[in-house]
């Protein structure tokens, strides 16, 4: 009997364990850290703690949704790639049935608490990055266009104004120049990859920039996104959001990226690729952090 119930246990733990990997955890994060930013960027105090933990749960919770969905429709291309062919659609560990299940439980649970315990606008937004992100750009835009990813970035983007949403019930200027960083920072991040990888697109015939234009037009685009990006980042100083904590950390993370970015356009490799990657990771995490910091501790700058 302690057996049979011990290996019942342990289904269960694999089963929760494979339902967790299709959310996506690093990406959910990442989402729901810019979104939480956004909710203490709204506002000069404290975030009420009811409505930021209501709103962390649904975001990452219609976030994981769209993940899986993600994996559900994309699970031919995924079991071609070597960097998603272990996903758990790809394996057989999760059905198609148990991931669509799962992840409308997910996404409706999400939804709802978004609508009840946050606010109407929030949710109605919330799902609108839902439907753009799982519907339009991985089933449209994904498979049609090398820009995709610039097009679609839009809804990566979306998290920090969901967050002021959660807070003000309002979307704030400041909110949108949040948006303008993430969505100005998605091409050069993930054209890195695409360039790492542009042999597994290749051989599921997707459209991505390194396939269709090469390395050299991909490089170049990734210098003068990242030039945009730069511009962008310092919006919040012009704009008064933000003061010189933000400037400086701004100056540095900048200039770090910009010496990856134009390393990589004069002597492209594989390995230099994924460092850029990487880094774009961690900056926007540090940049978004530094936003934060000046936030409560302003040090206004004098033109």
């Amino acid at each position: 009997m302690a057996k049979v119930m011990h290996n019942k246990l342990s289904g269960l733990h694999v089963d929760l364990k494979n339902f967790f990997i299709l959310c996506k955890p690093r990406v959910t994060a990442l989402i729901v850290f810019t979104a939480v930013i956004g909710m203490f960027l709204a506002t000069p105090g404290m975030v009420p703690v009811d409505i930021l933990f209501a709103s962390i749960l649904g975001i990452s919770f219609v976030s994981g949704a769209a993940a899986a969905f993600n994996c559900l429709i994309e699970q031919k291309i995924d079991a071609i790639m070597a960097r998603t062919k272990g996903r758990p659609t790809v394996t057989g560990k999760l059905s198609s049935f148990q991931t669509s299940v799962f992840a409308s439980l997910l996404g409706g649970i999400g939804l709802f608490i978004l609508f009840y315990l946050v606010n109407p606008l929030t949710m109605w937004l919330t799902l609108g990055t839902f439907f753009a992100y799982a519907v339009i750009y991985t089933i449209f835009l994904k498979p049609a266009t090398p820009m995709n990813i610039v097009i679609g970035g839009a809804s990566g983007a979306m998290p920090p104004i969901l967050g002021w949403a959660a807070v003000n019930n309002v979307v704030g200027p400041e909110s949108l120049i949040l948006f303008l960083i993430i969505f100005s920072w998605t091409p050069p991040h993930f054209w890195a990859l695409a360039l790492y990888r542009r042999k597994d697109y290749e051989n599921v015939g997707m459209p991505m920039l390194p396939v269709t234009h090469g390395e050299s037009f991909t490089l170049l685009h990734i210098l003068l996104y990242t030039i945009i990006m730069i511009v962008v980042t310092f919006m919040p100083v012009g704009s008064g959001m933000s003061g010189l904590i933000y400037l400086l950390s701004a100056l540095i993370l900048n200039a770090i990226f910009l010496y990856y970015v134009i390393k990589l356009y004069k002597n492209y490799s594989d390995k230099l690729s994924m460092k850029t990657f990487k880094y774009s990771i961690v900056y926007l995490s540090l940049i978004f952090s530094a936003l934060l910091l000046d936030h409560y501790f302003k040090i206004s700058l004098q033109f």
